[in-house]
């Protein structure tokens, strides 16, 4: 396992130092660390040390790791004469529909309320599918299921400890609701008051613990046998994996885990029967074709279009049909990022193409709304980007479950027509039909479109490569340099982004070549800190048994949210390569507080006090090597 960080202060003052982690014994760490204060390793020399390191540690990790394997009954182990013979408790039978389900993995941190499903996942189910991971917080085993589903495409489970450890958990069960991500999570809790002894157990307790995630969850149950246990947890799983894919939550009584079961009793576990994603109308579909088709300047406009990598696949042939620009907002990796029509630069869509669309194709898009339109911060009126006349359609998902509390849903847009259906599933019939109503004709226009789009993505390209040469030698290295650098390693290798998709300023979405489903897990769903270091590493567990090399352009602060997911890497032996980018401060934080201060005409110089992570620095070097990582840097 690997990682490596840099200091960068904002606007050009402090420095850029290295630092580079993996798992190793600490005094190879303090020989490293010596041998660094003595010498300076050259950055492009540096970087790849350390992604042949990484691709080495991940090949020999792959061989051993954990492979998919069905879910089967296992063997108690006979006890010693005298012994007394093993009890079958609930939590064994609630297990075997935990396999049934095919976890290959469950996060959790210890708590009490669940300990019966604790001691038989690793006792009677011999911590195999699923496997115990330990974290140090709940918001990091949400989190590392989050990451993890972004590359398996398949949920893990999360345990976790009642009232307290939900709350913990909360924060990151909102990131994957915002995210479309389904976690499942088996939250154990004290029922029976007459049960409650200690005062752990009453303050632990609630009548209704998972209130507190209802508004952001898809659904809940609280069973109350071991039946219902079973018809609740397929329940669960099938709901969460039908798009729109959504966390789930099931409480499960403390003493109902710990009962023995009855000798003889005659529990069935309920086959799971997959939902099909709902497809699009199909006169409706052929409608939309026609439109497409006969469109001067049609535009795809996407979000979490690519639900798989069939997606993807899927994504591109329609656009290469109509050579169609693509505005992707990299929440999904929905298009590959040189491809000559997708209209990105970066950081996020060029909306210039918007202004110029007849015929606009939103997929999986609840933002639609900043999308055709422009300005409307702060209060202001918004302007439509729209030419007149122009036709705005919507494919989504989203129109099949809506909450009302958080409004992840975004502002309200007025479309021409809107399909409640999954856009992944719809995409092939929507191809057949663009496929059949494509004449000679429109296939000269079509391609006249694609060359000028192409031209676009040239010029765009080559912006970027002169905007990177500002600063290019500057200390601190530039974030534009060091992705430069990092790509020039790796771009013969397997890898994978794991961390969000738009760190270092998109720099990483401008130079390296996006083209695998895996190449890139795109955001965090809520934009909110905290996400990436936990969801990284849940992302390269998932890699680990491909040989893929796991990349995570990590941010400080985002990283002393959950610090102990680092512990959790190297104890579970999870290659990953960090680089940490160490600005020392909570940088959009401190730029909000300037503009602020600027419109009230005050000193923006103090704009970093309660934003900056400095006096003292943070030694990210030191706290990686105590967590059992290689590290090198400040």
């Amino acid at each position: 396992m690997l990682a490596v960080s840099f200091d960068n202060k904002i606007s050009g003052a402090g420095r850029k130092d290295w630092v580079m982690n993996t798992m190793s014994n600490p005094e190879q760490n303090n020989s490293e660390q010596n041998n660094s204060e003595q010498s300076s390793v050259g950055r492009r020399k540096f970087l790849q040390l350390a992604a042949s390191a990484a691709a080495m540690a991940g090949s020999s990790t792959a061989m051993s790791a954990q492979q998919e394997t069905p879910a089967r009954q296992p063997e108690i182990t006979v006890n010693e004469p005298g012994a007394l013979p093993p009890v079958r408790a609930g939590s064994d039978f609630m297990l075997d529909v935990m396999k049934s389900l095919g976890f290959e993995y469950v996060a959790a941190n210890p708590g009490s309320s669940y300990r019966s499903l604790h001691e038989s996942t690793i006792n009677y189910g011999m911590n195999r599918n699923p496997e115990l991971l330990t974290c140090l917080h709940e918001e990091a085993a949400v989190a590392m299921a989050h990451g993890y589903f972004k590359i398996e495409g398949k949920p893990m489970a999360v345990y976790a400890y009642s009232t307290v450890g939900l709350q913990h958990a909360a924060m990151a069960v909102y990131s994957a609701y915002c995210d479309r991500v389904p976690v499942i999570l088996f939250v154990g809790n004290d029922t029976d008051a007459m049960k409650r002894v200690s005062r752990t157990d009453i303050v632990h307790t609630a009548q209704d613990p998972v209130a507190i995630v209802r508004d952001f969850t898809k659904w809940d149950d609280a069973p109350a046998s071991h039946g219902h246990f079973a018809e609740s947890a397929v329940r669960a799983y099938k709901i969460a994996t039908t798009p729109p894919t959504l966390p789930v939550v099931l409480s499960v009584d403390k003493y109902l885990q710990e009962l023995p079961l009855p000798e003889g009793a005659n529990l069935r576990i309920p086959k799971l029967s997959p939902t099909l994603p709902p497809q699009g109308d199909y006169a409706a579909v052929k409608e939309i074709a026609t439109m497409l088709v006969n469109a001067e300047f049609p535009v795809l406009a996407v979000e979490r279009a690519a639900r798989t990598p069939a997606g993807l696949k899927y994504l591109v042939e329609l656009a290469e049909l109509l050579q169609a620009a693509v505005v992707d907002t990299i929440q999904r990796m929905n298009f590959p990022s040189r491809h000559p029509l997708n209209q990105n630069d970066g950081r996020g869509p060029d909306l210039s193409v918007i202004s110029e669309a007849d015929v606009i194709l939103a997929l999986e898009h609840p933002l639609l709304q900043s999308v055709v339109n422009a300005g409307g911060e702060e209060g202001s009126p918004s302007r439509s980007r729209l030419t007149p006349g122009a036709k705005v359609i919507s494919i989504s998902s989203l129109d099949l479950f809506t909450r009302s509390n958080y409004q992840d849903f975004g502002r309200y847009q007025e479309v021409d027509m809107a399909l409640a259906a999954d856009a992944e599933a719809t995409l092939p019939v929507l191809i057949e039909e663009v496929k059949r109503l494509i004449t000679s004709d429109r296939r000269r226009v079509i391609e006249a479109r694609g060359a000028r789009l192409a031209e676009a993505s040239r010029r765009r390209m080559e912006r970027n490569r002169v905007r990177a040469t500002y600063g290019w030698d500057d200390s601190p290295i530039s974030t534009a340099r060091i992705a430069a650098e990092l790509w020039a390693q790796i771009k013969n290798k397997d890898w994978s982004l794991v961390s969000r998709s738009d760190a270092m300023n998109g720099w990483p979405h401008r130079f390296w070549k996006f083209e695998k489903y895996y190449h890139h897990i795109g955001q965090s769903g809520s934009v909110a800190i905290g996400y990436s270091a936990p969801a990284s590493v849940g992302a390269a567990l998932a890699n680990r048994k491909y040989g893929r090399i796991s990349i995570n352009l990590q941010h400080d602060g985002d990283l002393m949210y959950l610090p102990g997911v680092l512990w959790t890497a190297a104890h579970h032996r999870i290659p990953m390569l960090t680089i940490m980018h160490n600005n020392r401060a909570y940088n959009t934080e401190v730029m909000q507080v300037q503009q602020i201060a600027g419109a009230h005409h005050r000193d923006v110089g103090n704009c970093r006090i309660g934003t900056a992570i400095d006096t003292p620095n943070i030694d990210f070097a030191k706290l990686a090597q105590s967590m059992g990582w290689y590290a090198e840097g400040p």
